[in-house]
């Protein structure tokens, strides 16, 4: 009987685009919900001008809207497994932007 090996390799993955996905979408708005084990992250896309108008009405002590719309640009199902990789990388690449902006000490 052989066990089960947690494990992680590296593999280089070549991604071949589909129709659907030869052209990158904008997003500015992503949400993340669970459901039956299942992560559901939405990608979703709202008017920069609407986004502006709502931050100077709340600068300028108004009332914000109660809700907003904006469109739906995709929505990508995973298993909670994956979500918890795609976490790892995202920190990553966070680190990594970080590290790059904060000034190289001089020797």
């Amino acid at each position: 009987m052989s066990e089960a090996n947690d494990k992680t390799i590296a593999l280089n993955v070549r991604l071949k685009p589909s129709e659907s996905s030869a052209h990158p979408r904008a997003t500015n708005y992503t949400n993340v919900s669970v459901a039956q084990g299942i992560a559901y992250v939405d990608f979703g896309f709202i008017e920069p001008t609407l986004l502006a108008a709502i931050a100077k009405t709340a600068k300028d002590g108004q009332a914000a809207p109660k809700g907003l719309d904006g469109t739906l640009v995709t929505r990508v199902a995973m298993g909670v497994d994956v979500l918890a990789r795609l976490h790892q990388q995202i920190q990553q690449i966070l680190v990594g932007l970080r590290e790059a902006r904060q000034p190289k000490p001089k020797a």
